[in-house]
């Protein structure tokens, strides 16, 4: 199906999110931008965005086999997606499998330590305030979601972890991290938005031991590792070499 582009919407730091003839679509696009440390750092990577679109695509299809609810509808082109419109819950979710980044610079965990049960983390998404970790009181304070729906999150969570982290030991990478985001559809329907990429998960390649070679995230730019494309382009070579990938 033709969407018409419309006006845009909202722009991101990654993503455009413009209008479609169907009031309660949009389309999204991913842009070549790459951002850290809440954007203070920022560089232009040729081909990323095309390559974050169809890696979110076929993980949200994969999430849709499973029984998960997502606004993903279909792919417009290379770095467009056809969506569901939604109203975004301002939240962070993170799920860790494996202790990194900032939380082992605010804890005394190693680097590396497996995290069983896996430690889900909300944070309050706003990009002026740095995105901070909400305690069980602010979270309450702020009012953003009900008990029952941060159950769903929680719980919808939980099933995403365990779906993507089966699935990427299957091709010989490490789920390490990942960040989800949330909506409801017009029809009030919780769904997981925004995407899924090595943008905001982490990844490492299980054949690898080197701490820095292994990793094919986005950390390859926050760590000036260089190989940003080549670590993108070898997650989606995987995906869709992969028996699921409809594509």
């Amino acid at each position: 199906m033709n969407h018409i582009q419309g006006s845009l919407i909202y722009e991101g730091k990654a993503k455009r999110v413009f209008a479609c003839e169907n009031p309660d679509r949009v389309l999204i696009e991913f842009k070549n931008d790459a951002t850290a440390f809440n954007a203070k750092k920022r560089s232009l990577i040729e081909g990323k965005g095309r390559l974050n679109c169809k890696i979110s695509a076929a993980l949200f299809q994969l999430l849709e086999l499973n029984g998960i609810p997502t606004h993903f509808l279909e792919l417009h082109s290379e770095t467009l997606m056809v969506a569901d419109k939604i109203s975004v819950i301002p939240l962070e979710v993170v799920i860790r499998n494996i202790a990194t980044g900032s939380l082992c610079r605010e804890t005394p965990i190693n680097q590396g330590t497996i995290l069983n049960p896996p430690l889900l983390d909300l944070y309050y998404k706003d990009d002026e305030l740095g995105d901070p970790i909400l305690t069980e009181g602010r979270l309450q304070l702020l009012d953003i979601i009900s008990d029952i729906q941060r159950e769903e999150i929680e719980q919808i969570t939980r099933s995403v972890n365990k779906i993507l982290k089966e699935y990427f030991d299957s091709l010989d990478l490490l789920l390490v991290d990942f960040k989800l985001e949330f909506g409801t559809n017009s029809s009030g329907k919780l769904v997981v938005a925004d995407e899924i990429s090595p943008d905001n998960c982490r990844f490492w390649d299980k054949k690898i031991s080197d701490s820095k070679d292994r990793i094919l995230d986005k950390d390859r730019f926050r760590q000036d590792l260089g190989g940003v494309i080549d670590a993108y382009q070898e997650i989606l070579k995987r995906i869709e070499n992969d028996s699921f990938h409809p594509g």
